[in-house]
């Protein structure tokens, strides 16, 4: 079995691989991406007959799911998650292939599924009527009253209805729960507060049996908690993830967040001219301002770009603001954003602070459109 995949992140970064749910593609990931892929080189997977990957041509368990999703990842230690059945891809891998687990994210899932016959009526269902069938009882499910999730369903009713049934079939015979007490690897489990689909009590079973895993329950949430509330499961992510980063690796992580937002050019120069004097300095810059700081998950990297620019302004440090021109560019400001947030430092920091900074910017402006970039 071979499942479409894609790669997001820098190289070299260590790997997070992500699942989907039941009925979902990749994409039910791509509110977490922004942030994820900041500090990973994040691997996302289509379900067989979901997205980009083919139709099933057999029947296959969560356990083939799960070896298929191995057959992805080279030779190396992972993070690995995944939101419903993703998530139990996810705990079977940290079961089969422990010791190359380095971290483990359970999002509004279940050791069991509750009992088989359901599950084995809704595929039955599927096969005969399609897909567009269970679309009404699934948004009840899958996001609380009022939440807009459409592009979900849009996404849906393109899913191969036999795969389909297959997952159901497999999600009828996954049971795991006898085998939690063998998962070492550091694990979060989430869970949506309103969630009918996994409840609860999953999730209080998944973190009690999991030896030292720790629970977030994320309030007016469904099953779907990362898309309707994606701040709250980002941010519950980024914390976890951070301590399955490779152990004393603060100094690397803060070097790869500082070429990504500052560009491997200023990076290297800066590099080339540090010196048994500076060297000290230029390793605490790296350690606390680029990893204990931009790497934070209570903002994205826009935001600490906005901040950082209206505290270069109100400081004047006009050499730093000139780079830190180029890095919001890089972090996905646009240029009228900078000068949204430029116009905002003329009240609050004064107009002669604004005056300069606007000149500056202009000419960092004009010297990238110069570069070409």
């Amino acid at each position: 079995m071979k499942l479409h995949h894609r790669i997001d992140g820098p190289a070299g970064a260590p790997l997070l691989v992500l699942g989907p749910s039941l009925g979902t593609t990749m994409e039910v990931w791509q509110p977490q991406l922004p942030a994820l892929t900041g500090s990973w080189r994040v691997l996302r997977y289509d379900l067989p007959g979901h997205g980009g990957s083919a139709p099933a041509a057999a029947g296959f368990t969560v356990d083939d799911l799960a070896g298929a999703v191995l057959e992805l990842v080279e030779d190396e230690r992972f993070a690995v998650g995944g939101v419903s059945l993703g998530g139990a891809i996810a705990a079977t891998i940290a079961v089969k292939a422990g010791h190359r687990v380095r971290g483990l994210v359970l999002c509004c899932t279940s050791a069991r599924f509750g009992e088989p016959g359901p599950w084995l009526e809704r595929a039955a269902l599927v096969r005969g009527k399609g897909m567009a069938e269970l679309v009404p009882a699934l948004r009840a499910r899958w996001f609380t009253p009022g939440f807009d999730g459409q592009w979900v369903f849009d996404r849906f009713v393109e899913v191969d209805t036999t795969s389909y049934a297959a997952c159901c079939e497999a999600l009828a015979a996954f049971d795991l729960t006898g085998r939690l007490g063998e998962i070492a690897a550091p694990t979060l489990v989430i869970a949506g507060s309103e969630d009918p689909a996994t409840p609860l009590d999953h999730a209080l079973t998944l973190a009690g049996d999991i030896p030292g895993a720790s629970l977030t329950v994320v309030p007016r949430a469904s099953h779907l908690a990362n898309v309707e509330r994606p701040d709250a499961v980002t941010a519950a992510l980024l914390g976890h993830l951070r301590s399955a980063e490779p152990a004393g690796d603060a100094l690397a992580a803060g070097m790869r967040t500082r070429r990504e937002v500052l560009g491997d050019a200023h990076v290297d120069r800066a590099v080339a001219a540090t010196t048994d004097f500076t060297r000290d300095f230029q390793e605490l810059i790296t350690r606390y301002a680029w990893d204990e700081i931009w790497n934070r998950p209570g903002l994205d990297r826009r935001a600490r770009s906005c901040v950082t620019l209206t505290a270069l302004v109100a400081r004047g440090q006009l050499e730093e603001l000139a780079m830190h021109v180029r890095a919001a560019l890089r972090n996905g400001l646009t240029r009228e954003e900078i000068k949204e947030v430029l116009l905002q430092t003329a009240v609050y920091c004064g107009v002669p602070a604004a005056n300069a900074a606007f000149a500056v910017a202009r000419r960092t402006l004009a010297d990238i459109d110069a570069e070409g970039l």
